[in-house]
């Protein structure tokens, strides 16, 4: 009968301290916020060799443009570098010589890439993340023109550099 009262009172002891114990709990939240965000790349822009009064040169380039997922951008390109070139008229410099060209948002060189200002126009997209990249294709022409027809041979190359802006 000793063993089993000893049983029974450690067993009675155990529910006793387990009975006398409490838990309590609460929340917490967890929170961010996504910055929208865009980066961009672009690629060079060649026209080859120009033979005055050998026809027109044309060519086209891309800019990646990588955006926080549904965060919409508008792409803009300023006039150039090159002393005299506007966005209505770009120009290619090699020393103090100078080729005209321009930039535009279709293959059917329509409407001038530029700012929106003077005619011009910019394109727009709607980020798909920031690990895939949108595409605007940039579509450049090198005139057959008079005034390109007078210019000076060269074997370095005219060149112009064309910023873009990224607004989101």
């Amino acid at each position: 009968m000793r063993k089993f009262l000893t049983a029974a009172l450690t067993a009675g002891a155990l529910s006793a301290g387990a009975a006398n114990a409490a838990t309590t709990s609460t929340t917490f939240a967890v929170t961010a916020t996504v910055q929208a965000t865009c980066s961009a790349t672009a690629n060079p822009l060649g026209f080859g060799t120009y033979t005055p009064g050998g026809g027109t040169l044309t060519a086209n380039t891309a800019i990646s443009v990588k955006c926080t997922k549904g965060t919409g951008f508008t792409v803009a390109l300023n006039g150039g570098t090159t002393t005299g070139g506007t966005i209505a008229q770009r120009l290619m410099a090699n020393g103090a010589n100078t080729l005209q060209y321009n930039l535009y948002t279709t293959a059917a060189l329509g409407t001038v890439f530029g700012d929106g200002t003077a005619g011009s126009a910019t394109m727009t997209g709607t980020g798909a993340g920031v690990a895939t990249a949108q595409t605007v294709t940039v579509f450049g022409q090198l005139p057959d023109n008079a005034t390109n027809q007078a210019a000076v041979a060269s074997t370095t190359p005219y060149s112009d550099l064309i910023t873009v802006t990224i607004s989101y």
